[in-house]
């Protein structure tokens, strides 16, 4: 398995402090130890309509001439780019859409491995994919368009995926989603899929059941997983080959919690999918984040981190670098018959 991590300390409006370029260097560097390893960024659509306060609140006003990062430093030591385009349009844009993806496609095509084409369309979070009007089809018209202005500038080689939050039970079950999946024929959607990614929280925004018990983190993890590789994707008929990426995986530090119940909870999931990733094929991991959006705040979102807002590091940070280091550094297989 290949890991990974979200370098910026942003979650959704949460932002205390800008990125330190030089704090995130030695960082992702002391993760990695020089292994193959990926960086997640993100880029969103707005449409015409979305008023620039929203824009500003999610730091994405100068998305298209930087990321977190310089440019080549997502090409540099054996790094990786893994770049969202979010759809976040007041109405529906399909045509602005995709005229977007041929935008950021010239704009850091170069530099990415994979392109995540929305950002969890299966739930209606405000703020996030699935809440915004069209994204269904700006999902199933986006993959292959994507792959299609990717192969026309001779980059074959970057992958193509979406990605979805599970489990089905959270906010009320995405059902309609997956029946529209299915509703599409495998050529015109799921025959373009490189891969499926999977946000996954289990214990960020509910209570769970104490260590050991059922219910707890270990188990909705296992929960999150079977469910996606056996009941989600062969309804969007996407076959067992096509592998599952963590795209996003977390576990909070603030009060009421604490930094060693965030070092238990990471352990445990990391544990279950470390198991799991053979028989569900799971390539790649990617941790989100590297820095805390708000350490003082006692919002979940506000401390995912695995270091402070000041880039102190916490006591999760070596048990993810140990995690990492521990692993064949060889890279994850590519998808069967794709170059």
């Amino acid at each position: 398995m290949k890991f990974g991590i979200y370098p910026g300390g942003r979650a959704g409006t949460v932002c205390s402090h800008p990125p330190d370029v030089a704090a995130i260097r030695h960082l992702v560097d002391d993760l990695s130890g020089g292994r193959a390893f990926v960086v997640r960024e993100y880029v969103h659509f707005f449409g015409d309509t979305t008023p620039p306060d929203v824009v500003t609140s999610l730091g994405a006003d100068h998305e298209l001439a930087h990321l977190t990062m310089p440019d080549e430093w997502y090409v540099e030591g054996n790094r990786e780019l893994d770049l969202v385009v979010s759809y976040l349009p007041r109405t529906a844009d399909l045509a602005g859409w995709l005229v977007f993806l041929d935008t950021v496609i010239d704009r850091y095509g170069h530099l990415t491995r994979y392109l995540q084409v929305t950002l969890e369309p299966n739930f209606p979070i405000p703020l996030i994919d699935g809440s915004s009007p069209g994204v269904r089809e700006a999902l199933v018209l986006g993959i292959p368009h994507a792959r299609a202005a990717l192969d026309r500038r001779g980059l074959q080689h970057v992958r193509v995926g979406f990605s979805v939050a599970e489990p089905p039970e959270w906010l009320g079950g995405d059902d309609q989603f997956w029946s529209y999946l299915s509703s599409i024929p495998y050529q015109d959607f799921a025959a373009h899929v490189d891969y499926v990614g999977l946000g996954l929280y289990p214990d960020a925004f509910a209570p769970v059941a104490p260590r050991g018990n059922p219910g707890d983190t270990a188990s909705l993890t296992t929960h999150a997983l079977h469910h996606l590789r056996g009941v989600s994707l062969p309804r969007a008929h996407i076959p067992p080959e096509t592998p599952i990426h963590i795209v996003e995986n977390g576990t909070p530090s603030g009060s009421p919690r604490t930094e060693q119940a965030q070092c238990d909870s990471l352990a445990d999931m990391l544990g279950v999918l470390r198991t799991e990733q053979s028989a569900l094929h799971i390539t790649h991991y990617e941790l989100f984040s590297l820095r805390d959006a708000d350490s003082g705040s006692t919002e979940p979102t506000g401390t995912l981190g695995l270091v402070t807002d000041t880039y102190r590091p916490k006591p999760a940070f070596a048990v993810y670098r140990d995690i990492v280091r521990s692993t064949d550094p060889l890279p994850a297989p590519d998808i069967p018959g794709r170059p």
